[in-house]
């Protein structure tokens, strides 16, 4: 079984400790390859870790975006930092990038004009994106309709998604993939258990969107990549699939979005 963790955040301070035996650890319980994100807005910035990660081991992807949380520092020096690092061989994705109105850290009027923006970029650059939204969903499809209705519309994947199903068919109908996180094995969250059992199975990814976001049954731990065999087992678990073979699927999928060889 090999698994494609499709978003984590693996250069984090909190795995400063013990980063090498993360890695060791998710690559024994069969994650073949990971995708690790980057924000040059942060209030530390991370890429130069991130990209260094990339570089040292074939098997992780890197991403970066500037988070909807630090849209307010938008300005041309990060853009020449996200097309810098866009250009880099191992840099597949442009995000986590989007909406979030749950915290509001930044004001909703500057999340929508720095996430169109990055859009139109990644659109130039003929590169997906990984969108984060969060409680956000309608001023996002709003913004991504009128970009699809205009051919303007890059492609990629909903991020840790967290919507309805009814949602989920409209990013589909926009050519996106979902990808379900650790919430999705969560009791309280019937909305996601129906959108697992329902996505195209050439559209489903999986990801473990760690430090953040532990399955069941290690919900409250610091989440990490080798968890996402808890994910695995539970969206096949809703979809009425084999383990192995929904792996293989995601796997597929996985490196199709990402435009990585299988």
């Amino acid at each position: 079984m090999r698994l494609f963790d499709t978003h984590c955040h693996i250069a984090d301070p909190r795995f400063d400790e013990d980063r090498d035996d993360v890695i060791r650890r998710f690559r024994e319980a069969g994650v073949a390859r990971a995708l690790v994100v980057a924000d040059p807005r942060e209030e530390e910035p991370n890429q130069e870790r991130v990209f260094a990660l990339a570089e040292a081991h074939d098997f992780l992807y890197a991403a970066i975006g500037v988070h909807p949380h630090n849209a307010s520092g938008w300005d041309d020096d990060a853009e020449a930092t996200l097309r810098a690092y866009l250009a880099h061989p191992r840099c597949r994705l442009l995000g986590e990038i989007g909406l979030d109105y749950h915290y509001d850290l930044s004001p909703r009027q500057t999340q929508r004009e720095v996430f169109d923006r990055q859009l139109e970029l990644a659109f130039g650059l003929g590169m997906p994106v990984q969108l984060h939204i969060r409680e956000a969903h309608g001023d996002c499809t709003e913004l991504l309709r009128a970009r699809w209705r205009a051919g303007r519309l890059p492609g990629g994947i909903m991020h840790c998604y967290t919507g309805s199903w009814e949602s989920a068919k409209v990013y589909l109908d926009m050519g996106l993939y979902i990808s379900l996180s650790g919430a999705v094995t969560f009791k309280n969250a019937p909305k996601l258990a129906e959108v697992a059992a329902k996505l195209p199975a050439d559209r489903v990814l999986i990801e473990t969107d760690c430090p953040y976001m532990a399955p069941v049954p290690l919900r409250g731990r610091r989440n990490e990549p080798a968890f996402l065999v808890h994910t695995l087992a539970k969206v096949a678990q809703l979809r009425g699939e084999a383990p192995d073979a929904l792996a293989e699927q995601l796997w597929r999928n996985a490196c199709r979005a990402l435009g990585v060889p299988e």
